[in-house]
């Protein structure tokens, strides 16, 4: 039977059900690709990953479950895609439904608490930063969404490992 795990946009309600670290994922979702970062179990620093192709959920669900258990993740934090002015779109609702049915499959190795991160401006910065790197226009495509999970997870552990709330 699956059980739920904590969903929430609150740093401190997602830091204590963690306990004391241990590695995280980072998920940028995009329409046609999922970006997956990991950051050390100390929280010091992100890693942009693997870019995996979206597809159905089942499938896309396998695939972040076999990657959370190959690198013991103990939790995930999602960008949550809110507008400029701050309110919340068809996507948010898309990633807030993506986290809760994550957080419910505790048989695929999922079930871990769920963090919904502000990503505004991920994208963008990501592709500032590999535009600093000489990154070709095709590579920053195929790599954009992990460089942006980077930046959203590295955002959300400097919260997390700091302890300001």
């Amino acid at each position: 039977m699956a059980t739920s795990a904590l969903v929430t946009e609150q740093a401190p309600a997602f830091r204590d059900a963690l306990g004391d670290g241990g590695v995280l994922l980072g998920l940028d979702l995009g329409t046609k690709t999922i970006g997956t970062a990991l950051c050390d179990a100390r929280w010091t620093f992100a890693t942009a990953g693997k870019t995996l192709p979206k597809g159905k959920y089942g499938r896309d669900r396998a695939a972040l479950a076999e990657l959370c258990k190959a690198r013991s993740v103990v939790g995930v934090v999602i960008g949550l895609p809110l507008n400029m002015d701050g309110s919340a779109g068809p996507r948010v609702q898309a990633s807030r439904a993506f986290a809760r049915n994550l957080a419910q499959m505790s048989e695929q190795g999922l079930g871990l608490p769920v963090l919904l991160w502000d990503e505004r401006w991920s994208t963008t910065s990501a592709e500032r930063a590999m535009i600093d790197q000489d990154f070709s226009r095709a590579k920053r495509a195929e790599r954009i969404d992990s460089h942006a999970a980077a930046i959203i997870l590295q955002a959300a552990i400097d919260r997390l490992a700091g302890g300001m709330f």
